[in-house]
């Protein structure tokens, strides 16, 4: 694709040597459960073109997978209106929309649900996975047309009602529950058809009451979702009680839908960073098999620090923090001081909030941050773009950093 490449600055054999391919367990200090390398890698990003043939009017791009030969995206709940509801399907070699799918209708089980009015009004879609391994039929090449997607902050909705308050009052983090949705993609159409509450694990203080381990922030909930070869459904989470981005495991067989209780989410125990301080949230994620005989990877977008970890699904090596730089394409013209513009610009703030693996390839999209985006304007020409919110696309080679 035009204008999207990536600048290697990281050699083979030091990923190699990162990655601990030696044989047996690396050492890992139980405070230090990831190895930062000090490279950077540079992403170079290309706007993406809305099907009205512009850049994307602030779509707050919150998923990004691939199924059918196309990205999906789905939009948060603080997009412009236009983008709301919507699954978006994208051309990732011309980095355009070609079909967008919704808003979303429902099914009559959903309507009778605890959750329709939230889900029928503005809700705060995030994350995306499309099923086909644990529901379609045939061969492994069927069109993929189910989904899931989760829903993180309902603040601004009207609580439930007192029965339903009652029934899921033990979310285990915010008041409002966390629910995994699935969806159903027509011609154009998208119909939620079911909608599942999750409980969290909670533990037990010193005074024997239950402690709220992942936290009541409705805000910094589940932000990635990825589905493992054996259909364990991975839910990201941007921080937990004590600041630390968690990720946990969702078991879903063919009876998972039947059910409007509680879906139980345990603790992953895959080794991830810690942090003393700061906000360090994973936002994308997805996972990679090098091979039919591998355990696998699960790589995750740390939205704050620029960073790509490779975490290691079987819990044997540290994980690696790949430092990130990402390049924005400039319209060109002129500076405040006479002299041309660049041709492209290193962003002040990117915030990657989307992950796709796609053969030897990751692609990222980023989720524009309101009250920071306009630090990225260097040239007056592209300030327009980065007033309408719109995002980029980026992708960068697996075989450059994965032995």
């Amino acid at each position: 694709m035009q204008g999207i490449y990536v600048k290697l600055t990281v050699s083979v054999t030091l990923f190699l040597s990162l990655l601990g391919c030696h044989a047996g367990q690396p050492s890992v200090e139980p405070s230090d459960t990831a190895i930062p390398t000090s490279e950077v890698i540079t992403l170079h990003g290309e706007w993406i073109i809305d099907t009205y043939e512009d850049v994307m009017l602030d779509p707050q791009t919150s998923g990004l997978k691939y199924a059918n030969g196309y990205l999906y995206s789905l939009s948060d709940g603080s997009a412009h209106e236009t983008q709301t509801r919507r699954l978006h399907q994208i051309d990732m070699q011309r980095a355009k929309i070609t079909q967008k799918f919704g808003p979303t209708t429902f099914h009559p089980r959903v309507q009778e649900s605890c959750f329709y009015s939230y889900l029928s009004n503005k809700p705060d879609y995030e994350a995306l996975v499309p099923v086909p391994n644990i529901e379609a039929s045939g061969d492994s090449g069927e069109k993929v047309n189910a989904w899931i997607f989760v829903t993180e902050d309902a603040s601004r909705s009207e609580p439930l009602s007192a029965a339903c308050q009652s029934k899921y009052a033990q979310t285990g983090s915010t008041l409002f529950p966390t629910l995994v949705v699935r969806l159903e993609a027509g011609d154009t159409g998208l119909v939620v058809t079911h909608a599942r509450p999750v409980q969290f694990p909670t533990k037990l203080s010193l005074n024997d009451k239950q402690f709220v381990e992942v936290g009541d922030f409705p805000n910094d909930g589940i932000e990635g979702l990825a589905l493992k070869r054996d259909g364990t459904l991975l839910l990201g989470l941007e921080k937990d009680s004590e600041g630390q981005p968690r990720v946990f495991e969702l078991e879903m067989d063919s009876e998972f839908w039947s059910s409007s209780d509680f879906g139980i989410a345990r603790d992953s125990g895959l080794l991830l960073p810690q942090f003393e301080s700061g906000n360090h949230p994973i936002n994308g994620i997805d996972v990679y098999y090098p091979s039919a005989e591998s355990d696998g990877y699960l790589f995750a977008a740390a939205r704050n620090d620029n960073e790509l970890w490779i975490v290691d699904l079987a819990k044997r090596k540290a994980t690696q923090r790949i430092k990130l730089a990402f390049t924005a394409p400039s319209l060109g013209g002129a500076l405040e001081t006479g002299e041309a513009c660049a041709t492209s610009y290193v962003m002040n703030n990117a915030s990657i909030e989307g992950l796709a693996v796609v053969d030897q390839e990751v692609w990222m999209v980023n989720d524009p941050w309101k009250v920071n985006y306009m630090k990225n304007v260097v040239c007056p020409s592209d300030e327009s773009r980065y007033k309408l919110m719109a995002p980029l696309l980026f992708k960068v080679d697996i075989t450059a950093i994965m032995p």
